[in-house]
């Protein structure tokens, strides 16, 4: 299975939606997909929508925290919702949610950032 992205900025949030599977296969399109955007506007926070996201490696793993890393050096923040349970337990055995938030929704989400 491959990987669909859906990247929406609203105001200064992208909002990343992945659905399939984030693996060393489709890690690189997601990371060079998210800096292009993050490079051509002046955003300040990822929402990051898991919802259909069945299945993440390590490679997935490593683009999330790269773009954490990002986001975090401009004061921002990133925040995880609506996470499948299998990709839920990959986070927190992990410890991503040590450093990344996660709420229930993609639209609380955006009102904890900020933006209705």
């Amino acid at each position: 299975m491959s990987l669909s992205i859906n990247l929406e900025v609203k105001r200064d949030v992208l909002c990343i939606r992945l659905e399939g599977e984030l693996d060393h296969h489709t890690a690189e399109e997601l990371r060079t997909k998210v800096t292009d955007v993050l490079e051509k506007n002046q955003l300040h926070h990822i929402i990051l929508n898991l919802e259909h996201l069945s299945f993440m490696d390590s490679s997935g793993l490593g683009v999330i925290l790269g773009r954490y890393k990002h986001i975090k050096s401009l004061g921002g923040e990133m925040v995880v919702c609506a996470i499948s349970p299998a990709v839920k337990r990959l986070f927190e055995m992990s410890g991503l949610f040590k450093i990344i938030r996660l709420e229930d929704s993609e639209q609380h989400a955006l009102d904890t950032l900020g933006v209705a």
